[in-house]
């Protein structure tokens, strides 16, 4: 996976770095990640409106089918049918995971 490029230093008063700003969905996935959580919004789309769940995470974290394809190196077209599958290999779906920040545990539910 690529490195984040939209991370900000700020610096203290002595000039050494006292935080980092990142935005709120890589926040949201690395908590989820660390913790193997599942936001409740997720698992709600999942459940009551029939959406997999590399969608409804995906929606989550504010990304479009094109930038995770991205990610993914592969093309829009070839995500969305994976998007779309009611069942994933566990090869694509530790890869679709990777690409959103979360484990693939977090994939199979």
């Amino acid at each position: 996976m690529n490195a984040p490029t939209n991370i900000q230093t700020i610096n203290g008063p002595d000039g050494k770095p006292a935080f980092v700003v990142i935005p709120y969905s890589e926040y949201v996935a690395q908590h989820a990640r660390d913790n193997d959580l599942i936001p409740h919004e997720v698992v709600r789309r999942t459940l009551a409106n029939d959406i997999p769940p590399a969608r409804a995470w995906r929606e989550h974290l504010g990304l479009t089918q094109a930038e995770v394809a991205e990610r993914l190196g592969v093309s829009q077209s070839a995500y969305a049918q994976q998007e779309s599958s009611a069942r994933l290999r566990a090869s694509s779906r530790e890869k679709i995971a990777g690409a959103l920040g979360i484990t693939a545990a977090q994939l199979d539910f």
